[in-house]
């Protein structure tokens, strides 16, 4: 039985892989149940007796691509700096990495997000995964202003962890848009001069 079910989470992440393949070339709108089919080397029927139908099929796609783009993880590198403000450098610069070595994650994403518009379905998973992901931010802008109270007079945890959410998507986006010439050591070196000017 146990093999019986890993062989089954196995073919269920060819699918996946395959629509999420498929995907980056047609677009969401292009996704076909046989598209697909083809693109894993599985039958049609096979798609079907795991996904049930396309529209099921897209929505596991979502969980799929949120999983890759949208999930906080903290690694052990970042979790072992012992002050939040290096912790959180790390932690923004490792994220910016990630994302933008995933252009297609993200174009997939933004495709997911347009859908959401008119799909209450989709627009409520992004929303709650994405207000998932500020609120990890969350709780290291608490423990930075509980450290450094003086640095940041005014600052909300809200606000900084809206902020941090923000460069690491904008990062993304540019990444995406010119994945070439995109370098995430300039990025992170201009978001500090023009903080360190404006402040």
């Amino acid at each position: 039985m146990g093999t019986q079910g890993g062989r089954g989470e196995e073919r269920r992440e060819q699918i996946l892989q395959a629509a999420f393949a498929v995907a980056c070339r047609e677009g969401i709108g292009g996704l076909t149940v046989r598209g697909i089919a083809a693109a894993a080397g599985v039958s049609h029927a096979l798609v079907l007796f795991y996904f049930g139908s396309k529209d099921r099929l897209v929505l596991e796609l979502l969980e799929w691509v949120l999983a890759r783009t949208a999930v906080l993880r903290i690694s052990e590198d970042v979790a072992r700096f012992p002050h939040a403000r290096d912790r959180l450098h790390a932690l923004l610069q490792e994220e910016m990495v990630r994302l933008s070595h995933q252009p297609e994650h993200t174009r997939i994403f933004l495709e997911y997000w347009a859908l959401g518009a008119h799909h209450a379905e989709i627009r409520t998973r992004i929303g709650a995964e994405m207000e998932r992901y500020r609120t990890a931010f969350r709780a290291i802008m608490e423990e930075l202003l509980r450290a450094e109270p003086a640095a940041f007079a005014g600052d909300t945890a809200d606000g900084l962890a809206a902020v941090a959410v923000s460069w690491i998507h904008g990062c993304a986006v540019q990444a995406m848009i010119d994945p070439d010439h995109f370098d995430t050591d300039e990025y992170l070196a201009a978001v500090r001069g023009m903080i360190g000017r404006l402040g």
